[in-house]
């Protein structure tokens, strides 16, 4: 599936299909539970991919297979366990078998630590379509070890792969709890109602018809008549607008919008975009307060709720675990900003793009991550001013499949599922034994081409990996390129 490109004339974007997976990994005792995770992982997913298959179409089907996934994680003393003695079953050794079976031919071993990576990885590396730099680090999620390694420290643009950064730097400032709140708020004189903003871009036509109801029940009760109508969206500051100016890949970043400003009901994938989300919010829920027997007699303005006024109705999002799965399956370039606002916030910096960078660069700082040469210019990557590193990406899906950041969980179960969900609907076959074992965020910029994630190889270890590449001339087979890398890892050496 395509993913946003900062030139979205250059060639015909699709959109991807929609998935929020379940939370499945929790914290256990140490480097042998996610040993546990990684070779449980393996049946599972075979287990979810013939679930897949049966069941139809994705939206559905995935659902039904996660549920199966998870009942057979619980009977092979997996992800699910809190805790798990030294007694226990070791799922690890069986894992050759059980992919030997899925991939129907020929036998299947592992790459023996880093001499075997490099065997199997360098020459695909050497590929031509990787463009003109490329980079690539492979760590043992259960060992934090770095397995494979070329162009690690190199700053290079990620494109959307540094939406893994954003939205761990989000869950580690304000937990997978945290909901983003829209309210209503009165004036002192009871003349006024403030639709506030939060900065909440999933908010949509339903929340705010709840936001209208308990607003009109509020004013019954007071006794409240008409109303003059504004709406405040001081919460964020600086430029609303993306540095790539106006874009059907996001919409001006605003404190206050609707179904992230989209013109055309999508909500997902590039749409026309528009101008003035906030306003456009505002005049819906006037007419929704009508609707609820409130009146607004002049057209809603823009203008900060009043000192000393009340609270009398209030929304919250999904948690923000949903947000950052959402983002991250989805590619969604609007929550990404959202989510790297609220971690400003969090740090009490403006909530801008320039607030932002300071924000997630601390937050990721504190994490212990290799930062050297990152600039987070923004939080969705389509600003070709962002520079990570091969080292710092995977070194974070590292520290999320790990047992000392539990908060990070969704990082991993937000990626896309290859051969399934998101923006790796598309990629992989149903006869890749990779297909259903990666979990990737994809990044695509003209030019710019990369993959992050996790999979299991047939030693049934978990493995995090980063591969960037620039320079690159057909978008096409560059993917195809980096999937083979990514396919290589699962498959090990034959």
């Amino acid at each position: 599936m395509a993913e946003p490109v900062d030139r979205p004339t250059d060639e015909p974007l699709n959109r991807w299909g929609r998935w929020n997976a379940p939370k499945y990994l929790k914290r256990g005792s140490g480097p042998h539970d996610l040993r546990l995770v990684a070779g449980s992982a393996v049946l599972g997913l075979v287990v979810a991919a013939g679930a897949v298959l049966a069941a139809g179409p994705w939206d559905s089907g995935q659902r039904k297979a996660e549920r199966d996934r998870a009942a057979v994680l619980q009977r092979a003393g997996g992800a699910h366990h809190e805790g798990t003695g030294s007694d226990g079953p070791e799922p690890a050794p069986s894992a050759p078998a059980v992919l030997s079976a899925l991939g129907a031919t020929g036998g299947l071993t592992a790459p023996a630590g880093a001499g075997g990576l490099e065997e199997a990885l360098a020459p695909l590396l050497d590929s031509p379509a990787l463009g003109s730099v490329r980079a690539a680090v492979v760590v043992d999620a259960a060992t934090g070890k770095q397995l494979f390694a070329r162009g690690a420290a190199t700053p290079m643009t990620p494109a959307s792969t540094v939406k893994i950064a954003t939205t761990a730097a989000a869950l580690s400032a304000l937990g997978p709890a945290h909901r983003i709140a829209t309210t209503v708020r009165l004036s002192p004189d009871s003349r006024t109602l403030t639709l506030v903003g939060g900065g909440d871009p999933t908010l949509d036509k339903a929340a705010l018809r709840s936001l209208a109801a308990g607003t009109a029940r509020s004013l019954r009760e007071g006794g409240t008549g008409s109303v003059r109508l504004t709406y405040d969206t001081s919460r964020y500051s600086g430029p609303a607008l993306h540095p790539i100016g106006p874009n059907e890949n996001i919409a001006p970043v605003s404190a206050l919008m609707a179904d992230e400003g989209r013109l055309d009901k999508s909500d997902r994938g590039p749409a026309p975009r528009t101008d003035d989300p906030a306003g456009d919010a505002a005049r819906v829920f006037a007419d929704l307060l009508g609707d609820a027997g409130v009146a607004t007699p002049s057209a809603p303005v823009s203008g900060r709720a009043a000192a000393g006024s009340r609270t009398v109705a209030t929304h919250l999002s999904e948690p923000l675990s949903a947000l950052v799965e959402r983002a991250l399956t989805n590619s969604d370039n609007d929550i990404a900003e959202a989510l790297a606002r609220q971690t400003a916030i969090k740090a009490g910096e403006p909530a801008s793009f320039a607030g932002s960078r300071r924000a997630v660069t601390a937050r990721l700082k504190a994490l212990g991550l290799p930062l050297a040469g990152a600039r987070l210019a923004d939080g969705s990557g389509l600003d070709r001013a962002d520079k990570v590193t091969a080292g710092l990406l995977a070194r974070l899906l590292a520290l999320a499949a790990g047992p000392d950041h539990p908060e990070l969980r969704p990082v991993l179960s937000g990626l896309p599922v290859a051969g399934f969900s998101g923006t790796l609907g598309d990629r992989y076959t149903a006869t890749s034994p990779a297909t259903g074992l990666i979990r990737a965020k994809t990044g695509t910029l003209t030019g710019v081409n990369s993959l992050a994630g996790t999979t299991v190889d047939a030693q049934g270890r978990l493995l995090a990996f980063a591969f960037l590449a620039s320079g690159t001339t057909s978008r096409g087979e560059a993917e195809a390129a980096l999937d083979a890398l990514g396919a290589a890892l699962t498959k090990g050496t034959r």
